[in-house]
Order: C-alpha cells, then structure tokens, then sequence
C-alpha cells in the first residue's frame, strides 16, 4: 500500500472510530455534563484556540476542568499537580482524561487524529525553532508516540523530538500500536501532571 492510499485509510479510521466511541460513551457525556453543571458552575465545555496541521488553528474541545478564567490566574497555561484552580471534579477527569473525551469532535471535523502529536497553544509554537515546525506536519491527536512514552514527565523539547520520529517513521500499524497502549497508560494515570514545571520551556529560535 502506498502512503497516500495509507493516510486516507487512516482519516477514514479516524472518522468510524471516533463516530462510534462518541455513541458509546453518550451516556458517559451526558453524566459528565450534569456533574459539571451541578458542581462547577459555569460552561461545561472547555474551548481554547490551538494550531494543527500546518500552522492552521482551530478551537479544541475538551470537557471544563478548572475554575473560569483559570488561564489567567496563578501559573497561567502551565498546570501543577496540587493546582488550586483545579476543583475536585475537576482533577477526577483528569485521572482518567475523561476531559479528553469531546476531542472526538475535534477528530470527526477532521481537526485532529486519533493519533499525531498533541496540539498546542499559539503562543508556544511561536517559539519553535525551524526542526521543532516540523510537529505540524500532520494532523495533532488525542494520543501519540510521546505520550505512550512519558507524557508530561518528558519536556517539551523531548516531547517534540519524539513527535517528528513519528511522522518520519509513521504507519497504520505504528498507530495501531500507539493506540493498543494508551488505554492501560490511561488507567495507570501516570504522568497527569509534570514533576518539573521548568521543563516546558521551548527553544528559542
């Protein structure tokens, strides 16, 4: 198979998969919701500009998990473990990525992938070198090679070196792998949050 026909096989992938978890866990949105509604006051969905594919932005979806205006209070974008920004809800969702779960809208819109890199905020890819650019040749994802492979314990350095060994190295099979993995990280919840702040920095061009 050529890798044009294997990328099509995998935006096709993407989209029955994510239609078909989206209608499976219906009834798990729909409690997520009520309990955010009932113990967060405020919008139950998150919204926040990120940059895909190209350079493209989009607005990523996820599930609230801090209090309002969290992006402007504290320590901004970046998020500690005992972060009191974070209510008790909050954290719960974030132990099985639960607030992950409405990127699937994401993936069906054809913003993201099941798996590619993880997208970012506009402001750190500003700071990306020229080899770093290189994270946004393909389609971001709920899940990748850098987060089977430490998550937020790796800084973001690291993390970026190991999204662009997977675009060089990319397959159907090696997402199939990727995503084989992710569900018993994810019950794990290992590596939610970073030991070491400092490690987020990007490199200056």
């Amino acid at each position: 198979m050529d890798r044009a026909a294997a990328r099509w096989l995998k935006l096709v992938f993407d989209r029955v998969i994510a239609a078909l978890v989206l209608l499976a866990f219906l009834p798990v949105f729909i409690l997520i919701a009520a309990a955010i509604k009932a113990l967060m006051p405020g919008p139950i969905f998150f919204r926040q500009v990120r940059v895909g594919c190209g350079g493209r932005e989009f607005r990523v979806v996820k599930f609230r998990t801090m209090v309002i205006g969290a992006e402007k209070m504290g320590l901004g974008l970046l998020i500690e473990k005992d972060d009191a920004r974070i209510p008790t809800l909050g954290r719960l969702l974030r132990r099985w990525s639960l607030d992950e779960l409405p990127q699937l809208w994401n993936v069906l819109k054809g913003d993201m992938s099941l798996v590619g890199p993880r997208p970012t905020v506009p402001s750190q890819v500003s700071e990306y070198t020229e080899r770093q650019r290189r994270r946004l040749e393909c389609l971001p994802g709920l899940t990748g090679w850098a987060q089977v492979h430490g998550r937020n314990e790796l800084s973001w350095p690291e993390r970026i070196e190991m999204d662009i060994w997977y675009i060089d190295h990319w397959s159907l099979w090696l997402d199939l792998k990727i995503l084989a993995r992710t569900p018993g990280l994810l019950l794990k919840g290992e590596n939610v949050y970073a030991s070491d702040l400092g490690k987020f920095e990007i490199g200056k061009k």
